[in-house]
Parts: C-alpha cells; structure tokens; sequence
C-alpha cells in the first residue's frame, strides 16, 4: 500500500503547521519573540496569574517542556514567577510590562499570517475550513481522551 502525501490528512496538516510555525517565527523574530512564547502568552494575555501546570495542560506540552519555556522567558525578562497564596507549593507566573509591550506586536504578526492564508480562501472556504478543522480536532480529542498519553 503506497501513502501519498497528498492525500495523507496527517502529512498535509503537519506540513501546513511547520510552514505556519516557520512564518510565524519569521514575523515574531523582530520583536524579540518565538512561536514557543506563545501559549504562554496567549494564556496570560487578560492579566490572571496562572501555574506552570494549567499553563503546561492549555498549551497541550508536557510540564518539563514548559518549565524550560517559562524559564527562558523568565530568564527574557517576559514573565515573572511568585509564589502562590493558596498553594504554597506551586508559583504563579504571569506576564512582565516588557511582555505586555510586545502584544500588540504579536498580535499584528499573527493577525498578518492569518490575513496572508484566509485571504486565499473564500468566505465560504473559510467557515468550512474552520468547521473541518474543529471537526478533526473533535476526533483526535476524543481519541485522546481514550487513550491518554503516558
């Protein structure tokens, strides 16, 4: 049995997300910036002080790979890390001013990456693109949900 990349769902999806994931790097390197900053910064972008944990679960990425995300950050002077009042346990990490500066640049560089692959698409292109995607993103999510990863 011969797999085309064409016709591979797994292929083509993984090769759109490395050739997002490269533009994005590209847009995001001026300001100082990777794509790995993001979920973080997606996540406390409203201000709230989250765990390393909840972090680590929203951005789908197991906690050592975030913990050596929040330390280059740190280290970057993006985030700050205090210990929490209601677990003193675990600290609570939240955004830095110097973070807060960067997200309206973040946000016209993913807002020109999404512009430059939507525009391509119709109206209705786009609301079944979206529709797919949640569709796909549904069944591995379930799938997931049955077989934990280790």
């Amino acid at each position: 049995m011969a797999l085309l990349r064409e016709t591979s769902a797994g292929y083509m999806t993984n090769l759109a997300g490395r050739l997002f994931l490269r533009e994005l790097e590209r847009q995001l390197a001026p300001i100082g910036l990777t794509p790995a900053h993001m979920p973080v910064l997606l996540a406390l972008e409203k201000g709230e002080a989250l765990t390393q944990k909840t972090l680590a679960e929203r951005a789908r990425v197991e906690q050592p790979t975030m913990a050596a995300t929040l330390n280059r950050m740190e280290r970057d002077g993006l985030v700050e890390r205090r210990v929490n009042p209601w677990d003193g346990r675990s600290m609570l990490v939240q955004l830095t001013p110097l973070a807060r500066e960067k997200l309206p640049s973040v946000e016209r560089a993913a807002t020109a990456l999404n512009t430059l692959v939507l525009d391509q698409l119709l109206p209705d292109e786009r609301v079944q693109y979206f529709a797919l995607l949640r569709k796909v993103i549904s069944v591995l999510e379930a799938q997931e949900e049955k077989a934990p990863w280790p």
